[in-house]
């Protein structure tokens, strides 16, 4: 054994007496000699090479396992119970590769969840598909068929349950103020994320008829935002990944800090906090059963709210 330790991963040793070794027993090998000796090596080589051709070639390839994901042809489809790796999936836009799968565009609304972990940290990711995005003033029902995703959004003052910075709901302004610096716009069925002292969103919703909320900042511009408050809990933010609006939850109690790092890490361009990481939530999946995130507690505040997707 301690002879043959000197062999490196790429070569291969062909036993025998080689002939420049001389002495008793050296003998020059003839031309047939000479091909037998390399013939078993050769013949390895190109069994395995030909075994990486078949592998290439075989058909239905395009589908790669990750975990709770199965990328088809760039897309994923959802496979409960796994863990969802984003690192090789093709890219649609060019810069990062889309995360939830978008190869029925005309079908049924409903929310697309995923896991990934990032830093250490793991992570729920949630994708509504064919649903309008808005803002929902109480707890929605369960029964209620139309919405596919349900989370809470601002924040509620203990004190007197009102609103926590501005807020519009379907053109109605409800709040106003500036206490967190992050903001998300809901216009025509889109959602713009960011962060700024003043926005003309607020205003803009008021005339369209449109949502406008804000919450701690988290990510800018795809650069971790530091906020004040400390200590770990569950964290929830909307996030804008190069267009892709999702909903991201710590598994885990994390930090801002590590949450925010995490969100800027998975390639979240801009993301503001949701309130109440265990706060009562659910979703619709595409085979049509609700799923509820984390469970009621508590009594309802009076201008408890909640973003919301729906058909």
């Amino acid at each position: 054994m301690g002879k043959e330790k000197d062999i490196k991963d790429d070569e291969i040793r062909i036993i025998g007496v080689p002939e420049s070794a001389g002495g008793k027993g050296a003998y020059k090998k003839s031309l047939w000699e000479r091909i037998s000796s390399i013939a078993p090596a050769a013949a390895i080589v190109a069994i395995v090479a030909a075994i990486c051709l078949a592998v290439w070639f075989i058909p239905g390839r395009g589908y790669v396992v990750h975990g709770d994901a199965v990328a088809v042809s760039g897309l994923n489809v959802e496979e409960p119970g796994d863990e969802h790796s984003t690192s090789d999936l093709p890219s649609e836009n060019g810069d990062i590769p889309y995360l939830g799968n978008y190869s029925d565009m005309e079908g049924d609304a409903y929310t697309e969840h995923l896991r990934d972990t990032v830093n250490d940290i793991p992570l729920d990711i949630f994708i509504p598909h064919n649903a309008s995005p808005g803002l929902y003033l109480g707890v929605p029902e369960l029964s209620d068929r139309r919405i596919v995703f349900a989370t809470r959004a601002a924040d509620v003052r203990a004190d007197n349950g009102k609103i926590v910075g501005a807020f519009v709901l379907d053109g109605q302004p409800l709040s106003w103020g500036l206490s967190k610096k992050g903001y998300c716009g809901i216009i025509d069925g889109n959602i713009t994320i960011g962060v700024a002292d003043n926005s003309p969103l607020f205003e803009e919703a008021t005339e369209k008829g449109g949502c406008f909320f804000r919450q701690y900042p988290l990510v800018d511009n795809g650069v971790p935002v530091e906020n004040a408050p400390k200590g770990k809990s569950i964290r929830k933010a909307v996030c804008d990944r190069n267009g892709e609006i999702m909903v991201v939850m710590s598994i885990t109690p994390e930090s801002f800090h590590d949450f925010s790092q995490a969100l800027a890490d998975m390639g979240i361009r801009n993301a503001i906090y949701l309130a109440g990481g265990t706060s009562f939530g659910y979703y619709r999946d595409k085979h049509g059963n609700q799923n509820i995130i984390h469970e009621r507690k508590g009594k309802a505040y009076q201008y408890e709210n909640f973003i919301i997707w729906y058909e």
